[in-house]
């Protein structure tokens, strides 16, 4: 154990505990909490469905995303607490845990994407001074030292300083984000890229963000979300 984890050690990303065994991301015994994704789920956003024979949820079923397909990571209600630290509490090493997670049970459909870049949700300005960092951007960086896919964090930024998504219908959604975000490098051409974010609820960021990055060239676009809820 060196000088910094004596003290400052890991915390858990689970019980915020100075985590057990001191070297590991997780303790053991929270390691079982977190609930992953499983089949079936939706072939479109990558939410959970309660039917094997269904391929997409109601949501993707009823409305035309701009993105090509997504995965997530957890049941947002298993993990809710500790991405809510992850965004406002300063525990950016949980990013290395859930970038792990992602690595190992995403790591197919990561590396069928054939991605040239990694492009986390951009927080505005004002949100980024506040906070200190962006979650979004911690774990693709965590992601990009596991994958070797580089991160792209200056290409698109938020223009717009929209209103916390969390109280918004889908259509107020929708009008939030018509124009908050805009591409800040026109010198870089990519045509197949994975957008990474910490939550997938209706799909209106991603959506968002793919007609700006259609503009710009990009042919395929897909998106990883450490969390997402449930599809009927």
């Amino acid at each position: 154990m060196n000088l910094l984890d004596l003290f400052f050690p890991r915390r858990c990303p689970v019980c915020d505990e100075p985590v057990k065994p001191w070297n590991a991301l997780i303790c053991k015994e929270c390691a079982q909490i977190p609930a992953y994704i499983e089949p079936p789920f939706c072939m479109k956003c990558g939410k959970h469905l309660n039917r094997e024979e269904k391929e997409y949820c109601s949501d993707c079923a009823a409305h035309t995303h701009l993105f090509d397909r997504g995965r997530a990571l957890f049941a947002y209600k298993s993990i809710s607490s500790s991405i809510a630290r992850f965004k406002y509490a300063g525990r950016q090493e949980y990013a290395a845990f859930y970038a792990t997670c992602m690595a190992n049970r995403l790591g197919v459909f990561i590396r069928e994407c054939s991605a040239q870049a990694l492009i986390p949700v951009p927080l505005h300005k004002s949100r980024l001074r506040h906070r200190g960092y962006n979650q979004a951007e911690a774990l693709a960086r965590e992601l990009s030292a596991l994958t070797g896919i580089p991160v792209m964090a200056d290409w698109i930024v938020r223009v717009e300083k929209t209103a916390p998504m969390k109280d918004l219908s889908a259509q107020e959604r929708q009008n939030n984000l018509k124009r908050a975000f805009k591409i800040r490098r026109n010198d870089v051409k990519l045509s197949t890229v994975i957008i990474i974010d910490d939550i997938y609820t209706t799909g209106s960021t991603m959506d968002a963000m793919s007609r700006e990055l259609k503009k710009a060239g990009v042919k395929r676009i897909y998106f990883l979300s450490l969390a997402i809820g449930k599809g009927a």
